[in-house]
């Protein structure tokens, strides 16, 4: 971030530009988030099964295997995070994107379960966790005041490929194999993310001359209050977003990563249970664009509640579904959830702690995500071989959501503005 005391940095695209920056930052953070989706479970999940067939494992080996990649994938984040704040975030991109594309033609040479978990951790690591936290993070430095428009804006991009991808993959898998499909995938990702971000991305608007959210001049106040990592983490508000965020990290992606068997022991097909995805990525895009709105103008923690009721609503018809109509009521209350709690978590961390210390305060948050999100799929996969059925752990999993919704009106808030 920019002080007296610093020259400003000139840049001739920036100069250029015909709109405010910040919006080409926003276009070509989108397309980032898109592209972590081939480390999303949303994804690994269309692959699972092949995998699981072709490599003659059990589904608890490999829900293991996801569970400790994605936990040992975690670790780094931190590490991310203080690099983007070091580096800025176009350096970062430019790393990440080339691994990434990598990680992904990586996985469709594994033969086995140690290459399997290498390559779990990769795209975990490298797709869901650094990715996501650069493509977010430079969202949050070019606006403030816009913060929740624009990140809902972004939401709206990662749906639509939430809503669309699945059944792609899906068809690439039944045309070729998935070996392929994940070539391909690799291919997209240094097609697209690599060279947009490193054309685009760009750090703190202030280094450039330029206000936050394109004001002409100035505020006469600050617009943040900046915290560091130590101070963010001694507030209620860090760990009440905090435990959200793992909570919808860790239940969605175990429904997620078992969608097909989840949905197959209520007696619906594999082409059916595709169909979830459909509704889940709409509703998350009109979900991005209304809690954005709403969080550039009431507390945050209101609008938590409303994401964790409807993740128990989401969990708990998901044992009951029956027929094509269930289908996409539990996709849209998934979708709704995602799109809601997405937008929130992209965006509190810069609402309450300011940008300055941004990257380290969310490469921890993120770690926290990803190593929740390792525990889904193996709570569901024990909860399955204890109780015989998939019911009665998603029914308990979900008094966690319902207990931070309870609770999230009550923590006293921190540099609202």
């Amino acid at each position: 971030m920019n002080t007296n005391n610093e020259k400003i940095q000139k840049s001739k695209i920036i100069k250029s530009s015909p709109v405010y920056y910040g919006w080409l930052v926003l276009f070509a953070a989108t397309i980032g988030l898109i592209m972590t989706l081939p480390g999303q479970t949303v994804i690994v999940s269309v692959f699972i099964d092949k995998i699981i067939t072709d490599l003659g494992q059990s589904r608890t080996k490999v829900s293991i295997m996801y569970a400790l990649a994605t936990l040992l994938g975690s670790f780094i984040l931190p590490f991310v995070g203080r690099f983007i704040d070091k580096r800025g975030p176009r350096l970062s991109v430019i790393i990440i994107s080339i691994l990434f594309a990598l990680a992904c033609v990586y996985m469709s040479f594994i033969n086995g379960l140690v290459m399997l978990f290498i390559g779990f951790v990769l795209i975990r690591s490298l797709g869901q966790g650094s990715l996501s936290l650069v493509s977010q993070h430079v969202i949050n430095l070019w606006f403030i005041r816009k913060r929740g428009l624009t990140i809902g804006i972004s939401g709206v991009g990662f749906a639509m490929g939430v809503a669309f991808l699945p059944s792609l993959i899906d068809g690439i898998i039944t045309k070729y194999d998935w070996r392929m499909a994940y070539i391909i995938l690799g291919l997209i990702v240094a097609v697209t993310i690599l060279p947009l971000g490193a054309l685009l991305f760009r750090g703190h608007p202030e280094s450039f001359g330029l206000e936050p959210d394109g004001a002409k001049e100035k505020p006469n106040k600050p617009l943040e209050t900046n915290y560091t990592a130590q101070e963010a983490r001694k507030t209620g508000v860090f760990w009440l977003f905090t435990a959200a965020t793992i909570t919808t990290s860790m239940l969605a992606t175990g429904l997620l990563f078992h969608n097909y068997d989840i949905l197959a022991e209520n007696g619906l097909g594999r082409d059916l249970a595709t169909k979830v995805f459909i509704p889940l990525g709409f509703l998350a895009a009109a979900a991005n664009l209304i809690t954005g709105y709403l969080l550039d103008r009431i507390a945050p923690r209101y609008v938590l509640s409303v994401a964790m009721l409807l993740l128990v609503s989401a969990l708990g018809i998901s044992t009951q579904i029956s027929n094509i109509t269930g289908i996409y009521i539990y996709g849209a209350l998934l979708g709704t959830m995602q799109g809601t709690a997405g937008t929130i978590s992209s965006t509190v961390f810069a609402h309450h702690f300011g940008r300055r210390h941004l990257g380290a305060i969310k490469g921890l948050v993120t770690t926290l995500s990803v190593a929740g999100s390792a525990l889904g799929p193996v709570l569901y996969s024990f909860g399955y071989d204890l109780f015989g059925s998939y019911t009665k752990v998603i029914l308990l999993s979900a008094l966690i959501p319902l207990a931070i919704a309870i609770a999230a009106p009550f923590i006293k808030p921190v540099n609202s503005h």
